[in-house]
C-alpha cells in the first residue's frame, strides 16, 4: 500500500483563482485547436505549394530540353554569354535550339534586328560587317538538316565563319540582307567541352 503524500498549501500571498467557467473553458480549448491546427497547417500548406511548383518546374525543363527543334524565344543568359551570341536590342522573330553530346554542344539561334543591331551583333563577336562574304552559306547542311533552316529563297545572302580557339565557340553565321533596314540572322555556335 502506498501512503499519500502530503499536499502543499497555497501561498498566502497567492490569490485565490476562481473556478473555470463553461465559457472560459470553451475559449481556451479553441485557442489551443486553433494553435494546433496552425502548426500543421501551415507547414503542410507549404509542402503542398512547393511540390506543386517543384512539379510544373519539372515539367517546363522536360518540354525545354524535349524539343527537336528551334524554339521560340529569347536564349537564356549563361547560353548567349557560352556560346558567345550577344542578341542585339531590338530584335524579333527569335528563335533558338541547343543540342549536347559527349562531342561537340551547339546553339542554334535565329532573330531579326535593324542595320545598326547587325552591326552590334557583329561587333560584339569581335568581327565586322566587311567580313561578311556574299553568297557564302557557311552553315553547314547537316546544322540547315537540323534547324529546318533553308537558305534558297529571295535575298542577298551572305555569311562567315568566326573561328576561335578552344574552349572559346566557332560560330557560323548567315546574314540575309533581302530587306537591308531588318536583316535576318542565323547562328550556329559550336563548342567543344
Amino acid at each position: 500500500m502506498t501512503a499519500a503524500l502530503p499536499r502543499q498549501a497555497a501561498s498566502p500571498e497567492e490569490p485565490q483563482r476562481p473556478p473555470e467557467t463553461p465559457g472560459h473553458k470553451a475559449k481556451r480549448r479553441t485557442l489551443t485547436l486553433l494553435i494546433i491546427g496552425l502548426l500543421i497547417g501551415v507547414p503542410a500548406g507549404y509542402l503542398v505549394i512547393s511540390a506543386a511548383q517543384s512539379r510544373d518546374s519539372g515539367k517546363d525543363k522536360e518540354s525545354k530540353y524535349s524539343a527537336t527543334g528551334l524554339t521560340a524565344g529569347w536564349p537564356s543568359k549563361v547560353q548567349r554569354r557560352l556560346y558567345q551570341v550577344p542578341v542585339p536590342h531590338p530584335a524579333d522573330t527569335i528563335a533558338y535550339y541547343e543540342t549536347n553530346n559527349w562531342k561537340t554542344s551547339r546553339l542554334y539561334v535565329q532573330f531579326r534586328t535593324n542595320s545598326a543591331g547587325l552591326d552590334s551583333f557583329l561587333e560584339g563577336m569581335g568581327v565586322n560587317r566587311d567580313e561578311l562574304k556574299k553568297n557564302d552559306i557557311s552553315i553547314s547542311s547537316r546544322d540547315q538538316k537540323i534547324s529546318g533552316w533553308k537558305f534558297t529563297g529571295p535575298g542577298a545572302w551572305s555569311g562567315l565563319t568566326h573561328k576561335q580557339k578552344n574552349p572559346a565557340p566557332t560560330q557560323d553565321v548567315v546574314v540575309n540582307t533581302a530587306d537591308p533596314n531588318y536583316p535576318m540572322i542565323y547562328v550556329v555556335s559550336r563548342t567543344v567541352p
